[in-house]
């Protein structure tokens, strides 16, 4: 069956990837990316987007990028979607890989995204324990660094800094080792299907605050550091 899988760059996509491979039920595509147009990086992480295109060539996967403007709305951002998966559904693309592990809300609403235009969703990470996960992904040689952090779980301190299993040990209580619940996203940098390694050097700690408006209709900031990946070859 023919698949694409939404590819943000970081562990968790990476290794649904690995074991959408392993499995062989699926025959991968394309990777799907979304991108801040503003910005050109990628959306929630900050990776350039040279540096998705070096993944895409060490993989060997044509590499669909979806771009969204700065904030966008839940329809346009769905809209934009739609007149990217379309193309791909007519070419014979029947299912989408998703990187999702625990959040229940966020299967549903992926799934009924999907349905309209006529796709299913694949959770190959679903429910399977994070420590579990980055074991795997340790043991299949991948590497990773930690580019995004969201501050109200984790300071600066944490983002440019290698995921290994001291990173893990250094965590504190209450935030989970994959950062599921958003508190950290990652840039894979070498892994079992890549050609050779992708060369960067870590740049600048950025910090930004975002304004919001929650589901109770309060406004609300939120800071975020994000540490610049400058591709080296």
């Amino acid at each position: 069956m023919q698949t694409i899988i939404n590819w943000s760059g970081g562990k968790d996509s990476a290794l649904a990837l690995h074991r959408i491979r392993q499995q062989g039920q699926f025959a991968v595509q394309h990777l799907l990316t979304t991108i801040n147009g503003a910005y050109g990086r990628v959306s929630m992480h900050g990776v350039r987007e040279e540096l998705i295109l070096a993944q895409a060539e060490r993989i060997g996967l044509p590499l669909t990028t979806v771009r969204l403007p700065e904030t966008a709305s839940m329809d346009l951002y769905q809209t934009t979607m739609d007149e990217a998966l379309r193309p791909l559904v007519a070419t014979g693309v029947t299912h989408a890989v998703f990187d999702d592990i625990f959040l229940e809300d966020l299967r549903l609403w992926r799934e009924q995204q999907l349905a309209p235009v006529g796709l299913t969703g694949v959770f190959p990470l679903w429910q399977i324990p994070s420590l579990d996960l980055l074991s795997e992904f340790w043991e299949a040689s991948f590497q990773t660094i930690v580019v995004a952090v969201n501050g109200a779980h984790l300071d600066r301190s944490f983002c440019g800094r290698v995921l290994n299993r001291q990173f893990v040990a250094d965590l504190p209580s209450g935030v989970d080792p994959c950062g599921e619940n958003g508190e950290f996203h990652t840039f894979v940098f070498d892994a079992p299907y890549f050609n050779r390694p992708i060369g960067f050097t870590v740049g600048d700690v950025v910090e930004r605050t975002y304004t919001f408006t929650d589901a109770d209709g309060q406004e609300r900031t939120s800071t975020y550091y994000f540490a610049d990946l400058i591709p080296n070859g």
